[in-house]
């Protein structure tokens, strides 16, 4: 009898038969019903134990009466060890109780030798319903997995606004700092904070637009500016018996991609490098030049160079594999990311290394041109001369550090957390020369306030806060700032606003 519906394709049938020639009757009764199918016969146990481990199938087929053997216990080997198979019983005597108990048990169904005309279509109808179910779990597990990162881009969303909170001051206290003393090592130790403060931001943005499937856009990054950053971040890192020799090259060597994730990749591999060194101390190297190919093309080579166990080539054809790792507490993840990072700029790693001669990698990354550009970032800010600033933020704590920021700039802040209070004081004691106000602010929106002290006569600039460069943002703004906020940023922006900028 042919068969009917869609084709199944090449299946593989698993036959449990003592019968040989039954077995070929069998065979051929399938192979004439267009089934397109190959076969491997069993006869106890042992057997089909050593053909379910050793390749795979789409069903099997079997007698219930075998010698010294039986159908049930063949079903309850196949129920060990994959139950989701589909299983028919093919046999000459099969009474209702045993026909029943067989379903119970999990078998697909029973055909009789008797009337075997019904047989290919019930190897059919198995082998469909199990792929569709497999197919049916297949789709929830990735449903369950879609709703899993939608439910971690949330959380990811939810963290970054609160680290961005928490890191603020990391920000903006180290430039308040250089305002109230001028000794070099509280001024080295404000570096230190704002380097780490800007490192913990950029990190949770990464891992908000990891979820979101997103990379930030690629930048020109100064090498030196890069060795400076990880330099600094690694002096806590450093034990007695490691000595890190930084050889600064040329300001003007530029490569391009994302400075976050280049200064994580270089200060995981500085890392693997001192912890290479721990038991026997030696000099961790980092360096950096522009090298020409043979085919004239330049690009930057960054060498982190370490001495010390070094590696066997079993491991080194093993780093960049995820989860291997030969450190007791590692994830195997460092150096995977590492190399994710330089091919997305185009680039490439490579690792030489000697048991007992150290580690050196190489990553090899094309050169940036240089953009040209007078602006200097370090200018001295003129005094506030009292200018009044409203600056209406709901977070306390930024509240708080940029009022004092402004403060120590000579300029007279009013502050308030949210809209209704920002009405009231400037109601009170007068419009301000410029107000600030965070987008985020509760009880009256940004636009509100700003379009209320318009009408109360306020004809200043205004600067917006926001978390996101590409959010909606209040008509009338003179300038939008994205959180956290930098308060050099800050500064040139009121500076430039209020014309009192050198």
């Amino acid at each position: 009898m042919p068969l009917n519906g869609h084709s199944l394709g090449p299946v593989r049938i698993l036959l449990v038969e003592d019968s040989y020639e039954d077995a070929e009757l069998l065979m051929e009764q399938l192979l004439d019903a267009g089934l397109d199918a190959s076969f491997t016969r069993v006869e106890d146990g042992a057997s089909l134990r050593a053909s379910l481990r050793d390749e795979t199938f789409d069903l099997v087929l079997s007698d219930l009466d075998l010698p010294g053997f039986s159908g049930f216990q063949a079903l309850e080997i196949l129920k060990q060890h994959d139950p989701s198979m589909p299983f028919v019983f093919f046999s000459g005597t099969i009474g209702e109780e045993a026909a029943v108990n067989a379903l119970q048990k999990g078998a697909s169904d029973y055909v009789l030798k008797h009337n075997p005309v019904r047989l290919p279509s019930a190897v059919a109808r198995a082998i469909r319903e199990a792929r569709s179910e497999r197919e049916r779990e297949r789709a929830e597990r990735e449903l369950m997995r879609s709703q899993r990162l939608d439910c971690l881009a949330m959380l990811a969303a939810g963290l970054s606004h609160d680290l961005r909170n928490i890191l603020q001051p990391l920000l903006i206290v180290p430039d308040l700092l250089s305002t109230y003393s001028d000794d070099p090592k509280i001024l080295r130790l404000g570096a230190v904070i704002s380097e780490s403060g800007k490192r913990g931001h950029e990190m949770a943005d990464s891992m908000l637009s990891f979820v979101r499937g997103s990379r930030k856009a690629s930048e020109s990054i100064s090498v030196a500016s890069l060795f400076r950053a990880v330099q600094l971040l690694l002096q806590g890192s450093l034990t007695r018996k490691v000595q890190l020799d930084v050889v600064m090259p040329p300001e003007d060597l530029l490569i391009e991609g994302n400075y976050t994730e280049f200064q994580q990749c270089l200060i995981n591999l500085c890392l693997n490098g001192i912890q290479a060194m721990a038991e026997n101390g030696g000099r961790l190297l980092l360096s950096a030049e522009r090298v020409t190919d043979e085919q004239g093309g330049d690009s930057v080579v960054v060498r982190v160079q370490d001495a010390g166990t070094g590696m066997d080539e079993a491991t080194q054809q093993q780093l960049f594999t995820p989860f291997f790792t030969t450190k007791s507490t590692g994830t195997g993840l460092g150096l995977m990311s590492c190399k994710r990072i330089v091919e997305a700029a185009k680039g490439r790693i490579v690792v030489e290394s000697e048991v007992g001669r150290g580690t050196t990698f190489q990553i090899h990354l094309p050169v940036h041109a240089p953009v040209d550009a007078h602006a200097d970032p370090h200018h001295d800010f003129l005094d506030g001369e009292g200018r009044r600033i409203l600056l209406v933020d709901g977070d306390a704590t930024r509240l708080s550090l940029l009022g004092n920021a402004l403060a120590s700039q000579g300029y007279d802040p009013m502050m308030a957390l949210d809209g209704a209070q920002a009405l009231q004081q400037t109601a009170r004691d007068g419009m301000p020369a410029l107000a600030v106000i965070d987008q985020d602010i509760m009880l009256i929106s940004a636009a509100d306030v700003l379009a209320s002290l318009r009408n109360a006569g306020f004809s200043g600039p205004v600067v917006l806060l926001q978390d996101h460069p590409e959010a909606v943002t209040a008509a009338g703004c003179h300038a939008v700032i994205t959180k956290p906020v930098q308060v050099n940023e800050l500064f040139t922006i009121i500076e430039e606003a209020l014309g009192t900028r050198a």
